[in-house]
């Protein structure tokens, strides 16, 4: 294979579990990798170096002619501002979702790229796993009547993360992925700090009318676990089977960024995952607004 006529030089935000997996698949000779030069990482942490890469300050990231791309894998709490001032600086972006904790800030991030000529790319990572590449075989053609979808875990700070419906938007994002647009019928949020349990509890419909149900419930001693249950017309699918390990997914996700950073995706095909990621965000927004009104 030839190599690359150009590379993007890459800066990464937030060395935590993501931002550590994708320094790792920079380095690694990966066909999309080969596109991607790694330029160091930025973190509030004094590290000074990780495996051969350099510690750079946020100053000299958004300064650098050098760094062309920025991934942004800190906690979400910070995403919307590090993308503003990456994408103000002339950077393309990769955030790990959710890109923001409010829909009209995502809305504005996407005019700024525009605006900049500039890629914004929100992982998810959830369309590339074996599951759920499963279900949409399942469902394809089916009609649907009712499904739900729970989602267990341990305790997650909502400071860090934000509220349920933001820091759970992948299982939302499967929803909408598999069965349309929704819209939001009702919303209740359980919690007991002093015992570090929340439960957020959904309920949705497609444009057919069908009611899907999300439940998001995390606590200690609660395992990380995803159950489901769809009714069609033509039967009924009660949980996934042990479909393989997820290989790669990050990378495989950082393929589909390169793939917008070369322009090979049509411009129908950008709008309409814009589309989707704006309608997720917004739902998510509905959501909170629902389960605290005060806010």
């Amino acid at each position: 294979r030839n190599a690359p006529e150009r590379k993007f030089g890459v800066v990464v935000v937030g060395v935590g579990r993501a931002g550590s997996v994708r320094m790792r698949d920079l380095q690694n000779p990966h066909p999309s990798s080969a596109f991607l030069n790694l330029i160091g990482f930025v973190s509030r942490r004094e590290l000074g170096s990780i495996d051969g890469v350099q510690q750079i300050s946020l100053e000299d990231a958004l300064s650098s002619q050098e760094v062309e791309v920025a991934y942004i894998c800190t906690e979400s709490s910070s995403h919307e501002d590090y993308i503003r001032q990456f994408l103000n600086a002339g950077k393309h972006v990769l955030v790990e979702y959710p890109m923001t904790l409010s829909s009209a800030a995502a809305r504005g991030l996407w005019e700024l790229a525009e605006q900049k000529g500039k890629v914004l790319h929100e992982e998810h990572v959830e369309l590339l796993m074996e599951e759920f590449a499963f279900l949409k075989k399942e469902v394809v053609g089916k009609d649907l009547l009712k499904g739900s979808l729970l989602f267990t875990a341990g305790p997650l700070e909502e400071e860090r993360f934000g509220f349920p419906a933001f820091s759970g938007i992948s299982r939302l994002t499967w929803l909408v992925s598999l069965f349309g647009e929704l819209s939001l019928v009702s919303a209740t949020l359980e919690q007991r700090k002093e015992d570090q349990y929340m439960k957020m509890s959904v309920c949705l419909e497609t444009e057919n009318k069908s009611p899907l149900s999300w439940i998001e419930e995390k606590g200690p001693g609660l395992k990380r676990n995803r159950y489901l249950s769809f009714h069609f017309k033509s039967g009924s699918l009660e949980n996934v089977p042990n479909v393989g390990v997820n290989k790669n997914i990050f990378l495989k996700d950082q393929n589909i960024f390169v793939q917008k950073l070369l322009g090979q995706f049509s411009e129908k095909e950008l709008a309409a995952e814009k589309k989707r990621i704006l309608h997720c965000l917004g739902l998510a927004e509905e959501i909170q607004k629902h389960c605290c009104p005060e806010k």
